[in-house]
């Protein structure tokens, strides 16, 4: 049995090793993506003016007036001190074409005081690698690869590393078992120890004493056995967070096709607007009847009755599915820095139909846990602590993925020197008994 799980956990890791190693160093680096975003970009981020600043709203109208070709899709509504407003842009239909435009931007920052354009560019570009894209390049190298459309469909990267998710969580529970001790007998004076045998705390310590080595690295032993042992002993210290990686990577890449159907088949989850409408095609966006000043108006009564303290801080139309997101925080709160996101409102876009509301820990168990993917996944909901330690296990991703394929590597190479060394002696031996 042991045997078996050697092989599978050799032919489970090997493929997804270079995926893992990407995911590992660009996980560790968007950990930070906010302040990165902020350092390398603050001819987009920062706005030096000092006054009254201008509704969004009005900014939103004043951006689709500049940009006849594109439909504002989100809108900050809580401008801080010091910094742009981020508008996002979807493109409109092209009436010639009936395609949707090209547009070579999906976002454009405002002073929300004088109104300029600091200026433009589209978040999450494949190429070219600029400054104003390069978080955004490493967010989407995350966890789809930039593996672009094709057949009309654009989740091709995401579905592949959701699969490569999947075979990481279970090669976790095939990795642990092969730490373990094997199920010989501990041995005294080459005989069985038949007192041992019967005292289960000796058992346990002598159990423990077999497998002890295990969470240990010998540093002077040469590097087969330094790479062997930072595999095993690295993996077998950080397991519990490799397995919340590895599962909540899973639960994001193939959430609507896998992880939602599932949660509601083994337990009581309330389905928003996004489970339960089908988005539709990329081309064929579903043009709003009501405006984002009616949304608002409603989502804010809507809160009031709830008791909700938070102000509007934000408000979305996504295209595909005809629905407003209205999301409630006090300005800054929207970074994601600690906790789950925030609460948020639905609407149809088409009648004004509430369509449900999302509220952080509320809900049913299956609720608050589908609330957790993503703040776990990102160490957010335990805040800098949590995004520190994301950050490090990036790292022990990345190093656990070189580390394996060496040990494959140095095996393999033994393994090949073995055979080539008993095929010589076998024909040597044939030899000797012809002549």
């Amino acid at each position: 049995m042991r045997a078996f799980f050697v092989i599978l956990h050799r032919w489970a890791g090997l493929p997804i090793a270079a995926f893992l190693f990407l995911s590992g160093v660009t996980g560790a680096v968007i950990s930070w993506d906010h302040e990165l975003d902020d350092l390398l970009n603050p001819h987009l981020m920062e706005a030096t003016s000092s006054g009254e600043a201008i509704p969004s709203l009005q900014l939103a109208k004043q951006i689709e007036a500049r940009h006849p070709e594109v439909n504002v899709s989100f809108v900050p509504l809580l401008p801080e001190e010091g910094k742009s407003l981020a508008f996002s842009v979807e493109p409109k239909v092209n009436p010639d074409t009936g395609s949707l435009y090209e547009v070579p931007y999906n976002q454009v920052f405002v002073d929300p005081i004088t109104g300029e354009e600091l200026g433009k560019r589209f978040w999450g570009a494949p190429w070219p690698i600029t400054s104003e894209n390069l978080v955004s390049f490493l967010y989407v190298l995350h966890y789809s690869l930039h593996i672009p459309e094709m057949a009309g469909i654009d989740r091709w990267g995401i579905w592949l590393m959701g699969i490569i998710a999947v075979i990481w969580t279970l090669d976790c529970f095939v990795g642990f078992y092969l730490t373990l001790p094997s199920k010989r007998r501990s041995r005294v004076n080459g005989t069985a120890d038949e007192a041992a045998m019967e005292d289960s705390s000796t058992i346990a310590k002598t159990w423990w004493q077999r497998w002890q080595p295990a969470w240990q690295i010998r540093s002077n032993s040469g590097a087969y056995k330094l790479n062997f042992d930072l595999h095993r002993a690295g993996g077998l210290w950080t397991w519990a967070l490799l397995f919340i990686l590895a599962f909540t990577a899973f639960s994001l890449n193939l959430y609507r096709e896998v992880f939602f159907p599932l949660m509601s088949q083994v337990s009581q989850v309330t389905p928003g607007p996004f489970e339960t409408r089908t988005p539709t095609n990329f081309h064929e966006p579903i043009v709003p009847q009501l405006s984002y000043v009616e949304v608002i108006r409603k989502a804010a009564k809507e809160a009031q009755r709830r008791g909700w303290k938070e102000p509007v801080g934000s408000v979305f139309y996504a295209q595909q599915f005809g629905v407003y997101g209205v999301n409630f925080f006090y300005a800054g709160g929207d970074h994601g820095s600690a906790g789950l996101a925030p609460a948020r409102i639905y609407y149809d876009g088409t009648t004004g139909e509430y369509l449900g509301v999302r509220e952080p820990w509320k809900g049913t168990a299956a609720d608050i846990f589908v609330q957790m993917q993503f703040p776990m996944h990102s160490g957010r909901i335990v805040g800098l602590p949590g995004r520190i330690l994301i950050s490090v296990m990036g790292i022990v991703v990345a190093m656990l993925s070189v580390t394996g394929v060496y040990v494959w590597l140095k095996k393999r190479k033994a393994r090949r020197k073995y055979e080539l060394q008993s095929t010589k002696q076998w024909k040597g031996a044939v030899g000797a008994s012809r002549s």
